[in-house]
């Protein structure tokens, strides 16, 4: 009884350090890709524009992880999603940045 007891709160130890640890990849990619952003505009390299697009998408993406995490848990497909969402904002930030318009 102990052992099977002491079974299930490994288990439940084990699924809540994946949880976090898919939590933590998907909020430290977003300060990554909100840092780019904002060195992209101390450089010049954003115009406010280009800043405001950016700032939403970021936005969308938070409020798509935190619908994701609602439950408690992560599915796979919403992984999926919340990666695609943040490699198309990345592509955007670079795009952005590598463009022929500047704030200066």
């Amino acid at each position: 009884m102990i052992r099977t007891l002491s079974v299930i709160l490994m288990g439940g130890l084990i699924l809540g350090t994946v949880a976090s640890t898919y939590a933590g990849l998907f909020t430290r990619r977003e300060a990554r890709q909100q840092a780019r952003i904002n060195q992209g505009i101390r450089s010049g390299d954003l115009t406010s524009c280009e800043f405001r697009y950016l700032e939403r998408e970021q936005a969308a993406i938070e409020a798509h992880r935190r619908m994701a995490w609602s439950d408690g848990r992560l599915s796979p497909w919403e992984a999926r999603h919340l990666t695609r969402e943040q490699d198309r904002v990345s592509h955007d930030i670079w795009r952005a940045k590598h463009n022929a318009y500047h704030a200066w």
